[in-house]
């Protein structure tokens, strides 16, 4: 066989293996009806905010004067909270949501998710439930939100909780597989329409500082939830209006202030945590050995635990 005919009979063979692998991996948006009746069951609701409907929960006991506001991360949605909400909402009122551009919220129509933006809408969404006063907690994205809304907003904050924050210029260890092609020119626009399951598991792999513990179910949630109607390029989005928050302005902050950090959190490094827990005068870290990026989700006894020590100190 002649050179040009083996290059000719291989482009072939590459081009017929990747119009397979397009035909495996193609993902088209879901509407979100298509994905309530899994993923948003009693006790989750929609509230119009800003134009959107929001995807939240309000479980425990209404009269509590003092409720908990988790607010989840990048990619994330309410239900990375569900292993502290079984336990809390015996005793108190914890309220979860999906944030603009993820779970079953969905997008902006402005494409708008800067933080400044983010920390707006928190603030309408906490006036729409009628919350005077709340513990911020958030996880990565979230953590940056709750702690500039405390920033913007100090009397409606009485305590906050920082689980592995964003807010610093952080130099990341390793950037999980989904959000290093979201910053690929080349790729970045394939998400949109093409998304391996294995791609996902992987990224969900990357923020665990055990992969072991990462279950098929959890590995679902988080693709189908990927897959809702917009969802990906708010991402895209959102990746591209990255930015550092006002980090030197967390010496203002005077309120109870857990830190909780994963000691293998490769993707906002231990580094951070003690920045933290330097700018903010009498916070509290307390670091979890073997665990990741998303603590609360990979071990939520032992985060929990550290969040009961600490909350007798919020007043009410």
């Amino acid at each position: 066989m002649k050179l040009g005919e083996w290059a000719l009979k291989a482009l072939g063979i590459v081009l017929m293996l990747a119009a397979m692998a397009f035909a495996v991996s193609k993902a088209p948006d879901r509407p979100l009806d298509s994905l309530t009746p899994r993923w948003a069951p009693p006790p989750s609701d929609f509230l119009d905010v800003d134009g959107l409907q929001v995807h939240y929960r309000d479980q425990g006991p209404a009269r509590d004067p003092l409720p908990l506001l988790l607010i989840h991360g990048t990619s994330a949605s309410l239900h990375t909270w569900e292993g502290w909400v079984a336990d809390l909402a015996t005793t108190r009122r914890v309220i979860s949501l999906d944030l603009p551009g993820f779970g079953l919220t969905g997008p902006n129509p402005d494409r708008d998710y800067s933080d400044a933006r983010y920390v707006a809408f928190i603030r309408q969404f906490m006036s729409r439930l009628g919350l005077g006063r709340a513990i911020l907690v958030g996880n990565s994205l979230g953590g940056e939100i709750a702690w500039q809304v405390a920033l913007a907003a100090p009397e409606h904050v009485a305590g906050l909780v920082l689980i592995d924050a964003a807010g610093f210029n952080f130099q990341p260890e390793h950037i999980p597989l989904g959000f290093r092609i979201a910053r690929m020119p080349v790729l970045r626009e394939g998400m949109r329409w093409v998304l391996p399951r294995r791609a996902v598991e992987q990224s969900v792999q990357d923020v665990y500082g055990d992969p072991t513990r990462v279950s098929a179910a959890l590995v679902d949630r988080y693709y189908e939830l990927t897959l809702r109607e917009g969802n990906r390029r708010a991402l895209l989005d959102r990746v591209d209006q990255l930015a550092p928050g006002p980090v030197e302005r967390l010496p203002e902050l005077h309120l109870p202030t857990l830190i909780l950090w994963g000691e293998r959190d490769r993707l906002i490094p231990l580094r951070w945590g003690r920045e933290f827990e330097h700018a903010i005068a009498g916070s509290q870290l307390v670091v979890f050995p073997g665990l990741g990026h998303v603590p609360h989700e990979e071990d939520p006894a032992a985060t929990l635990a550290a969040l009961r020590a600490w909350l007798p100190q919020v007043a009410h």
